[in-house]
């Protein structure tokens, strides 16, 4: 199957998966100290809803905190006071993206960073979404335990950039565009969603992502399917097509 947008063809038959799994256990990715996901079956009198233990169906509750289990997409009220939630912002669902990859460049205070000049030359004139994959790619990056790393993050003028180039989506395969423990100014955020000044409310941030060495850089058809959550952020799937 073939689709066809903004004047590109794409491979609807072999969908790329760029979204990190969320699985129960220790061996799960996660950052800022979340909770772990976990699920639970329910259980009522004599009803278990778990087939292993005898249940006739599987009925669970789950434990999640999306800022800090697996891929997520957040808006602008992330960093806000704005009554708006993800669910109500995100209404469109492809994009023409762009995939590059960047090394983090270390700097003096140990911090690994990246700056503009590995961005900016990069953007294709007709992309709508930026998908930053970073090196090292491992498969480490499923199950890694970020809390208290101080992970690479951007340079708040990437934000900027990005923002004045109209990219409404930016995907990125760390925890968060900005440092780990950086006093609450978020930066990057504030300056890719142009908050407070001009706030974007159709732009979206996604983190925790994934992309296989397989994948090459350059442009892809991007699905961005969310859980419909009434909340600043929502586990997300976000998959590509190739171009034909």
């Amino acid at each position: 199957m073939i689709a066809t947008y903004k004047g590109y063809r794409f491979d609807l038959q072999h969908p790329l998966d760029i979204s990190t799994p969320l699985h129960t256990g220790n061996k799960q990715v996660n950052c800022y100290y979340a909770p772990l996901f976990r699920t639970e079956p329910v259980v009522m009198g004599n009803f278990i809803g778990d087939t292993e233990q005898g249940g006739a169906v599987n009925y669970k509750n789950v434990y999640l905190n999306p800022h800090g289990n697996g891929t997520h997409t957040e808006c602008v009220a992330h960093i806000s006071n704005k009554k708006v939630t993800i669910n109500q912002t995100l209404q469109q669902f492809h994009f023409l993206a762009q995939l590059i990859t960047v090394s983090p460049i270390s700097t003096a205070s140990a911090d690994a960073i990246i700056p503009l000049a590995l961005i900016a030359g990069k953007l294709h004139e007709d992309a709508e979404a930026l998908i930053i994959r970073t090196l090292p790619n491992t498969t480490e990056k499923l199950t890694r335990q970020y809390s208290g790393t101080n992970p690479p993050y951007l340079h708040h003028s990437v934000g900027s950039f990005l923002c004045e180039r109209n990219i409404k989506h930016l995907l990125i395969d760390l925890p968060s565009l900005d440092r780990e423990e950086d006093g609450g100014i978020l930066a990057a955020h504030h300056a890719f969603f142009n908050y407070p000044e001009n706030p974007r409310y159709d732009a979206t941030v996604t983190e925790l992502i994934f992309v296989p060495d397989t994948i090459a850089d350059g442009l892809y058809l991007l699905n961005l399917q969310i859980a419909s959550f009434e909340l600043d952020v929502a586990p997300s799937k976000p998959v590509l097509f190739s171009v034909l």
